[in-house]
């Protein structure tokens, strides 16, 4: 039996690197089911210290949270069923969280809630 013919490069990638690609696969999949998808963001944030789980934030245009959420939260378990995969292939813990932003207009004073809840996805 051989490897798979991407096994290789997915070894030689940084932390960084698959981090990057989490994020990327995350915003991908969202711009998809919005009608806003240039407000689409995915970033990571830091966790608890001594935490080994990536947090990634998602943030979408206000009328289409509940695209991102599904019905009874079904759209969003998927892709953090899809997260945790791509975790456990870079033997990495992700979070995904979708916040929105209370206040639009200053940003810098923005309240943010955190919808959907916060599943943990564990790979292993």
């Amino acid at each position: 039996m051989h490897s798979l013919p991407f096994a290789p490069r997915w070894s030689r990638m940084t932390h960084d690197e698959k981090l990057d690609a989490a994020e990327e696969l995350m915003t991908q999949i969202a711009r998809a089911l919005v009608d806003h998808p240039e407000e689409v963001s995915v970033e990571a944030v830091e966790g608890d210290e001594g935490d080994d789980t990536t947090v990634l934030e998602m943030r979408v245009a206000a009328d289409d949270v509940g695209k991102v959420i599904g019905k009874q939260g079904r759209t969003v378990r998927s892709m953090r069923t899809i997260l945790a995969a791509v975790g456990q292939g870079h033997h990495l813990r992700y979070e995904l969280d979708v916040v929105e932003d209370e206040d639009e207009e200053d940003d810098e004073d923005a309240d943010e809630t955190t919808i959907g809840g916060s599943e943990s996805t564990t790979a292993g």
